[in-house]
């Protein structure tokens, strides 16, 4: 039964954290993770992102199975490559990006926006500008 309500919800949410699904289930989370788990290992759903910032979303079986094929790369997002484009093309149009403005653009959560700039600046193409905080801008390097 606790399968059934976790793939309903994510049918109709798109996503869900493990906190979201264990407040469906009225269960702990340890309890939780692991029907989701389960859920993984029958190629049901998937799971993006680590720790706190984990989502768990339909897989793309189950997309294709529903005839919804562009669902799937919808809900699943862009990849690592696809979100430095995004972010580096955005620095060309506008000049400067912040953390938040990364989150939005790629729709990722604020600490993963941090960890795609801080990337894309140890690579050697942003740099940062501010000390801390909400005055922290990117800009791209001049070549």
């Amino acid at each position: 039964m606790d399968e059934l309500l976790i793939l309903n919800a994510l049918w109709q949410e798109r996503s869900l954290t493990t906190g979201d699904a264990a407040h469906l289930l009225q269960k702990p989370e340890a309890e939780t993770r692991a029907t989701l788990h389960t859920l993984v290992e029958a190629g049901l759903v998937e799971e993006r992102g680590q720790k706190k910032g984990r989502t768990w979303h339909l897989a793309a079986a189950i997309y294709r199975l529903l005839g919804d094929k562009a669902g799937y790369v919808r809900q699943r997002g862009f990849e690592p490559l696809q979100q430095e484009q995004m972010v580096l093309q955005y620095m060309e149009r506008h000049g400067r990006i912040t953390r938040r403005g990364a989150a939005e653009l790629c729709r990722i959560t604020g600490p993963q926006a941090y960890r795609l700039l801080d990337r894309l600046a140890r690579q050697g193409l942003i740099q940062r500008e501010g000390e801390r905080g909400r005055a922290v801008a990117y800009r791209r390097r001049p070549i």
